[in-house]
């Protein structure tokens, strides 16, 4: 037993002489990062910056919410343009042909969309379990209704 521990020693002893003749890796230098950014070190928010509130504002101008899905029929489309017309919420019912495939939505006018949150989606869907809802930009979807 004491030899195998004398032979154990050995052996560590001599993969450490081994991994000391290597030679060792030397550090990566690597540029300061204000290099790269130059004058550019503040970090933003884009609703702090004049330009990018302006894009985000354009861009949500032009998304609508759509509501509805192929499991959908023109009646219960028609019930839930209805439903959101009585709450003062511009909508407007249409029919979408894509890959052969005929699907009823209702869109939400931009204008319209801060009325329509989780809550009002969620009643929505205990009388119309099928329904999916979707923010699309306006002009991706055409419908005819």
């Amino acid at each position: 037993m004491r030899w195998v521990f004398l032979l154990l020693v050995m052996l560590n002893g001599l993969y450490y002489v081994w991994h000391q003749q290597e030679a060792p890796l030397r550090p990566k230098e690597v540029a300061p990062l204000s290099l790269y950014k130059g004058g550019q070190q503040n970090i933003r928010l884009l609703s702090e910056s004049a330009s990018g509130s302006q894009s985000a504002s354009k861009e949500a101008d032009s998304q609508c919410i759509y509501l509805g899905g192929v499991d959908i029929s023109p009646e219960s489309a028609k019930t839930i343009e209805q439903r959101l017309t009585s709450l003062d919420i511009q909508a407007r019912s249409g029919r979408v042909m894509s890959d052969s495939v005929s699907a009823y939505w209702v869109r939400v006018a931009p204008e319209s969309r801060r009325l329509v949150d989780d809550a009002l989606v969620g009643r929505l869907r205990q009388d119309f379990p099928q329904i999916k809802s979707k923010i699309m930009s306006c002009e991706s979807i055409a419908t005819s209704g």
